[in-house]
């Protein structure tokens, strides 16, 4: 019985047809031009005889795109939309996106059974390549889409030796610049917030506070380390944590203005000042930072510039002229009245 007789055929039955993997026929179906000449033509073949999907396959075959690129943020709608960071990135890919004419598809992935059924929508060839925002480090999906033989480009990266594409900012100079700061105040007992450490951005922020201590000359204390989880309520969490350990810190560090805005509800019930008593330093500058009492001194990171920048990336990729596959754009201290 021939595979059109006994069903729709499916991507394995082309690879074993071929000869190849599973993610190298959806490379080729793909048009991505990592490829072998001979590898693509066995392909063809494979999907000619076995009349694998031939409305989609035979159009990509042919080179035509669908001109459409996924932005997959994994974070539930209440903090997509209270976080200006992910505001201000979806602003910088969706103006790229649209000087270049391509439509953008912004897809929430918060559970498993979303993810799995994000990859059955890429695996349909309905998108020429996705961007991923917010990716923790034991997250599967950068990988797999790899494997579908989509280009795929980061906001960020799961650990130093990063293998999928990115767009960073310097994280660990955030945090020294922040720390040196502090110390040129006359703080000495600098506290942190970080992120949730299961994200590189976090280990590197907390990095960058480390390393400003010890240029600074002073012992760390990991007392004064506590975690958050890059909302408001966390930096509220960590700031009580805080307090209760070391009711004496002068300063803290937080690994961004939401959570740093949350420290400062916590230290004016406790009827600590901002910045006499305690100093505040957050990350992003960000409309959170400005609208602060007092404003908030912030490192500012490009999170527009990232945004477009990614996207450019992307869509060098899809049209198999890659670039730089690592992009760390630098970050500035924006000092107001909170130290």
């Amino acid at each position: 019985m021939s595979a059109r007789q006994s069903g729709r055929p499916t991507l394995e039955q082309v690879a074993a047809r071929a000869g190849v993997g599973r993610g190298t026929v959806s490379r080729v179906i793909n048009g991505s031009p990592r490829v072998s000449e001979q590898t693509r033509t066995a392909v063809a073949r494979a999907v000619a005889e076995l009349g694998y999907v031939p409305n989609q396959a035979a159009r990509a075959l042919a080179g035509s795109r669908t001109d459409a690129i996924a932005l997959v943020i994994p974070e539930a709608e209440a903090r997509l939309f209270a976080e200006p960071y992910f505001l201000d990135l979806i602003r910088g890919v969706s103006a790229e996106l649209a000087e270049a004419d391509k439509q953008l598809l912004l897809t929430l992935v918060r559970s498993e059974q979303e993810r799995q059924r994000f990859e059955q929508y890429l695996a349909a060839q309905r998108v020429d390549g996705v961007l991923l925002a917010s990716v923790h480090g034991d997250d599967p999906l950068p990988d797999r889409i790899r494997e579908l033989g989509l280009p795929v480009v980061m906001n960020g990266r799961r650990t130093e030796a990063e293998p999928v594409p990115y767009v960073d900012s310097d994280n660990i100079g955030a945090g020294r610049a922040a720390v040196a700061h502090l110390v040129g105040r006359g703080r000495n007992r600098i506290a942190t917030v970080t992120g949730p450490l299961d994200m590189y951005v976090a280990r590197a922020r907390l990095g960058g506070y480390r390393a400003g201590l010890t240029e600074a000359g002073l012992p760390p204390d990991e007392g004064l380390v506590a975690a958050g989880d890059f909302t408001e309520e966390g930096g509220r969490s960590a700031m009580r944590e805080l307090l209760d350990r070391r009711p004496d810190l002068d300063a803290v560090f937080a690994a961004s203005d939401v959570m740093a805005a949350g420290a400062r509800s916590v230290l004016r019930e406790a009827g600590r000042r901002v910045p006499e008593d305690v100093a505040l330093v957050g990350v992003d500058d960000s409309p959170v930072a400005r609208l602060m009492d007092p404003p908030l001194t912030s490192v500012r990171q490009p999170i527009e510039e990232m945004g477009r920048t990614m996207a450019r990336m992307l869509l060098q990729a899809v049209a198999g002229t890659p670039d730089d596959p690592r992009r760390v754009l630098p970050t500035e201290l924006v000092v107001r009245g909170s130290c």
